[in-house]
């Protein structure tokens, strides 16, 4: 693995890919999550960007899928571009793309063509549907990969698939899968010398993780459906609860000591032994209850209730809520550069020795061009001359 010929400003001590170089060419949200993942846990990632419209995600979500990075412009479709990445690949371990398959072969900078320069490097590629199959030239978009993949046909209830701000193909499918597959290839290439192409598609990432669903058809011959298993509306004990002021309350007592818990808080013994009744009607009856009891106060009053989590009772809370819960603060999942920047989500993952760095905030399209090619290699006459060429910016 490679060293920063400078170290990056602001770069955590003790961070375990702390000398790893990655090339981030992806847009929008799945890759630049993930990049943005290994940029927390210190990696020295490179936001490569067009010098047309670059990366068009909107500049809030722009803000935070790209902290801890630092930005180049570089027309791919001009020779003296393509020259540049592959200049910028020999140095680096790890390549991250997100276009069509087939785009990156089209423009020179293919899986071979990058090999080539630098055999040991991970090259990603993160797509909808793969690079190969009878799909892989089809567009789509989260709600798509997960129709395809018999997963949307799994969340919402008895009324229907629900659609989520939360998209689940491209963070859990693309995201997630991605930085599994990179960090995996990763440490064979530290061991073998060999980088991989690693062929990462939405799709497959999030029909690989439908284990309920594929279990409910071994058991019963069937693919469970939608509002009739026991995660999505068949029980009364596992479910969503309005109350009195408009806002809900998450409960999942699905265990019988919970459902004891709670039933002895609601002051309801009689309802203890309806739990898990196997009978619908029995199950409607009760969340009818339920509903009534949840119904009559506000969520305040069930926080306080509830507020040790007995009977896995919780708020369902709004994100500025959850970012000053003193839980997940204490476990660093609020940052923020300074007092006065806009709040951040925190590195997820922990680990003994290392601590993440106060953020870095997103960086400007190309705001670090004549300081990465400077460390490539680049005097300044010729960075000049490439961007007189039009091929940076």
């Amino acid at each position: 693995m490679t060293s920063s010929p400078e170290p990056i400003a602001g770069a955590a001590k003790g961070a375990p890919l702390a000398g790893v170089r990655v090339l981030d060419l992806t847009r929008l949200l799945p890759g630049p999550l993930g990049a943005m993942h290994l940029a927390d846990l210190g990696a020295d990632v490179i936001k490569i960007e067009d010098t047309g419209a670059g990366d068009y995600a909107s500049p809030s979500v722009r803000a935070l899928v790209n902290r801890n990075k630092r930005a180049i412009r570089i027309d791919l479709k001009h020779a003296q571009g393509v020259a540049t990445l592959l200049r910028l690949c020999r140095e680096a371990d790890v390549l991250v793309e997100g276009f069509r398959p087939g785009v990156m072969q089209r423009l020179g900078v293919g899986y071979e063509a990058v090999a080539a320069a630098n055999p040991r490097i991970v090259y990603c590629s993160i797509s909808g549907f793969g690079q190969t199959g009878p799909l892989s030239g089809t567009p789509g978009h989260d709600l798509n990969y997960a129709a395809l993949a018999g997963v949307a046909d799994q969340i919402g209830n008895a009324a229907g698939p629900a659609l989520s701000n939360l998209p689940v193909a491209d963070l859990l499918g693309g995201t997630m899968t991605a930085v599994a597959g990179i960090l995996a290839a990763l440490f064979d290439a530290a061991r073998s010398g060999r980088g991989r192409h690693v062929d990462i598609a939405m799709a497959d990432g999030v029909l690989a993780h439908a284990v309920l669903p594929l279990a409910g058809l071994h058991q019963h011959g069937e693919v469970p459906r939608i509002g009739h298993s026991a995660l999505t509306g068949a029980l009364a004990c596992y479910g969503y609860y309005r109350t009195a002021d408009g806002r809900q309350l998450a409960v999942g007592a699905l265990e019988p000591k919970f459902w004891h818990d709670l039933c002895r808080l609601l002051e309801r013994p009689d309802l203890a032994p309806l739990h898990r009744s196997g009978d619908a009607a029995t199950e409607e009856r009760l969340r009818a209850e339920l509903a009534a009891i949840f119904g009559a106060r506000p969520l305040a009053h069930w926080r306080s209730l509830f507020h040790d989590g007995t009977g896995c009772v919780t708020p369902v809370l709004r994100i500025d809520e959850t970012l000053a819960h003193p839980h997940f603060r204490a476990r660093g999942m609020r940052v923020a550069a300074d007092d006065a920047a806009p709040p951040q989500l925190g590195c997820p993952i922990k680990m003994t020795g290392f601590e993440p760095s106060v953020p870095r905030a997103a960086p400007r399209a190309g705001e670090h061009t004549d300081e990465i090619l400077r460390q490539a290699g680049l005097d300044a006459s010729a960075v000049a001359a490439l961007r007189a060429a039009g091929a940076i910016d």
